[in-house]
């Protein structure tokens, strides 16, 4: 692996450790923004790995999974999961968002976000 992936790889996996951490004290809302990070983050390993160029600057899960060619191998599981992740990068960051989402990120709904973000981030590190 070269230094550009492994850097990719290191932050995704201090982030999944920090969303973990966020789980185990009850800060669920940043559980949902920090299982995104993980996933961009992978995908910006995967990039380094299948281009010379560096990853671009957005944080589309499913752009970024497109413009590497990983989307066409992804089943429609992990397709699905990516549109579950993809507004909890925006939407925690802003207060008419904020109360919606903690709703819905109950500790049971988290747990499973970490599963699946898991389950994905171990998949695309397999490809690289």
């Amino acid at each position: 692996m070269t230094e550009k992936v492994t850097y990719w790889v290191e932050m995704s996996d201090y982030d999944f450790d920090t969303a973990n951490a966020m789980f185990e004290t009850k800060r669920y809302l940043y559980v949902g923004f920090m299982c995104h990070q993980v996933i961009e983050k992978i995908l910006k390993a995967y990039w380094s790995n299948v281009s010379d160029e560096p990853p671009l600057k957005i944080h589309s899960l499913a752009r970024l999974a497109e413009i590497t060619g990983l989307y066409k191998d992804m089943t429609e599981e992990q397709l699905d999961f990516i549109d579950i992740l993809e507004p909890l990068n925006i939407e925690a960051r802003y207060p008419s968002y904020k109360e919606r989402l903690m709703k819905n990120l109950t500790a049971h709904r988290c747990k499973e976000l970490l599963k699946l973000t898991d389950e994905l981030r171990l998949w695309i590190k397999s490809k690289l």
